[in-house]
Order: C-alpha cells, then sequence, then structure tokens
C-alpha cells in the first residue's frame, strides 16, 4: 500500500472544521451506536433504523453543508489499497468508518453494492478510513485492514469483517481472530501479523486517526460526498441523490 499524501494540517480550513463539526455533532447522540458488547445486541435495530428501506431522522441534518468545500479531505493517491475507482473519478467519497459499528455494517451490506456501480462506471472513487471509536479492538482491526491491503487484499479483509452485514464481536477482534480470517482469504499469515503490529500500521492508523478529530468526526460512520459532509448510514437513496448532484456540479 502507498500511504496516502498528507500535507501539514494547516490546511484544514478553519470554517469548513468548525461546520463540519457541527454536523457531526448534531448527531452523535443518534448515530454513535452502542459500545462493545452492547453493540452485538442493538446491532440489528440500528439497521432497521439506518437501512437503506427506511427514513432516516439525521437526513435533513445532513445537508446543512451544502456551502462548504470539504474536498481538501480526498487523498486520490495512486496505488492506495482502501480506496476503490478511479483516483481522477469526477467524484470522491470519503468514509470514516469503525469494523465494530453496526451501522458501518449496514452500509457496508446495503449502500455499497450501489456505490460500486458507480465506481464501475467510472464515475466515483471511493477512500476508506479506519477509526477506532469503540477502543482499542478496533484499531487493531483497522491496522489488520491496512496488513490486507499490503497483500492487496483491503477489500476483500474489509468485506469479511461486515459479512452479512454484520460486524464482528469484539471477542473477534483479537490477533489471532484477525490472523484466521487473513488466512482464509488467502494472505500469508506470518506476513500479515507482521504487517498489523509494525510501525507502520501504527502510524498510518494514528495519521487516519488525527484527520479524523482534525475534522470533527466523533461518530462512525461519517461521509464526505463531493465536498459535502452526510453523516450516518442514511437509506441508500439519499447517497444515490448526493453522488448524482455531485456528478452534475462536476459536469458544470
Amino acid at each position: 500500500m502507498i500511504r496516502s499524501a498528507r500535507g501539514p494540517m494547516v490546511w484544514l480550513v478553519p470554517l469548513a472544521v468548525i461546520v463540519l463539526a457541527a454536523v457531526l455533532i448534531g448527531v452523535v447522540i443518534v448515530n454513535q451506536g452502542p459500545s462493545e458488547d452492547g453493540a452485538n445486541a442493538q446491532g440489528s435495530d440500528s439497521q432497521s433504523e439506518s437501512g437503506s428501506s427506511g427514513d432516516s431522522d439525521s437526513s435533513g441534518e445532513s445537508g446543512s453543508g451544502d456551502d462548504i468545500d470539504l474536498s481538501f479531505v480526498e487523498h486520490r493517491v495512486e496505488g492506495d489499497d482502501s480506496a476503490a475507482g478511479d483516483v481522477d473519478a469526477p467524484v470522491t467519497l470519503v468514509m470514516f468508518s469503525d469494523y465494530q459499528c453496526p451501522y458501518c455494517a449496514t452500509w457496508n451490506e446495503e449502500t455499497l453494492p450501489t456505490m460500486m456501480e458507480y465506481v464501475e462506471k467510472g464515475d466515483l472513487r471511493i477512500e476508506m478510513r479506519d477509526l477506532a471509536v469503540f477502543g482499542e479492538e478496533s484499531e487493531r482491526a483497522a491496522r489488520a485492514a491496512y496488513a490486507a491491503g499490503l497483500q492487496d487484499k483491503y477489500w476483500e479483509f474489509h468485506n469479511a469483517m461486515f459479512k452479512g452485514g454484520k460486524h464482528p464481536a469484539k471477542s473477534e477482534l483479537d490477533d489471532d481472530s484477525l490472523v484466521s480470517t487473513a488466512k482464509d482469504l488467502g494472505l500469508d499469515p506470518t506476513k500479515f501479523k507482521g504487517d498489523m503490529n509494525s510501525v507502520e500500521a501504527h502510524d498510518e492508523f494514528d495519521a487516519v486517526a488525527q484527520e479524523g478529530s482534525s475534522l470533527g468526526v466523533a461518530s462512525t460512520p461519517s461521509f464526505i460526498i463531493g465536498g459535502k459532509p452526510l453523516v450516518g448510514a442514511q437509506p441508500t437513496k439519499e447517497f444515490v441523490s448526493a453522488v448524482d448532484d455531485a456528478l452534475a456540479e462536476a459536469e458544470g
């Protein structure tokens, strides 16, 4: 994996950060999700509340970023294994995610396939940012995804973590379980474990965490589509609308 190019933090536009933080804070309580074992118990409820076929109470708030441009968050680095789509695609979707987040699992199952249709047409690029809102197990999973990317299996590993629209239990995010998943995907388990616990993996995770913190990302999933913020696992139609609007704007 080629590490994403990141300029000094001074490029974070203060006004844009304040506005995005306000958008995010407005839905933190609704979208924070359960912690630890409680996340498993409430996973099905979160899916029904935020799934592609239902309405979302926070959908109205997601449009409050219409007057700002957060496109500077896009990395657009060639060879970034945690990204899907052409580096010069007209629209980029940046997703801040957590492998213990039930809302993220819902989005991955219900909305990602539709977004990938845009990717396949060359209209969209998806860039993942793996955070640890739920603690050290999430960080370990994020580093594991990074390690999988070094063997060109980031997306296979990512999807395995969210198989069937469910997130893994906390007990399934220890080193042995993650290595077992990697082995099932055909990765070299010895290299995978070494890469997962390497200084480079920790540095990569810390850089993503700093970026999310600087933007005010306090809950997952959070998105930036064509430079505009959208928070939560909104219905799929909301993402289709956001991408279509961004495409129309890009085409002038």
